[in-house]
């Protein structure tokens, strides 16, 4: 029921917005389509990379190794992930729930979402790039006051 709300009001708003101004809901519709299409084989090679992983990773292991018995351990390794791993959110709270499901804590599952979805190593250049080193220390630092 949620969705069709969502779905409802979005359809409002596109029809509002194409009322007001053919020329640029036409133009802002070429390059969500754009965008789209760029992003889409990327999206879709790291959904199946997700799904090998899940695969080939048993519940005994990831028990293990990010269960909730690990502690403090477990907890810094799932922050090492998260921090080198570029993930979207979009792909990174399914994997969540997946992990969940095989045994992994609630606290190595949290900490993976939340270094997931912050600055990582691997976004740090494109961030800096885009946002300024300004933006990127706020950012880092925020975000740490969030975990501690």
């Amino acid at each position: 029921m949620y969705t069709i709300i969502i779905y409802i009001i979005v359809g409002g708003l596109f029809l509002l917005s194409y009322v007001k101004d053919k020329k640029k809901t036409k133009e802002s519709l070429k390059f969500a389509k754009k965008s789209l299409a760029d992003s889409l084989p990327q999206f879709i090679v790291l959904m199946m990379g997700v799904i090998y992983v899940l695969a080939l990773v048993d519940a005994e292991t990831i028990s293990k190794l990010l269960g909730s018995s690990t502690g403090i351990g477990g907890i810094l390794l799932s922050g090492v992930i998260g921090s080198v791993t570029l993930i979207p959110a979009l792909i990174a709270f399914p994997l969540a729930a997946n992990l969940l499901r095989m045994g992994a804590g609630y606290a190595q599952v949290t900490m993976l979402l939340t270094t997931l979805t912050m600055v990582g190593v691997v976004t740090m250049p494109m961030e800096i790039k885009y946002f300024g080193k300004k933006c990127l220390l706020r950012e880092t630092l925020s975000a740490s006051y969030t975990l501690f």
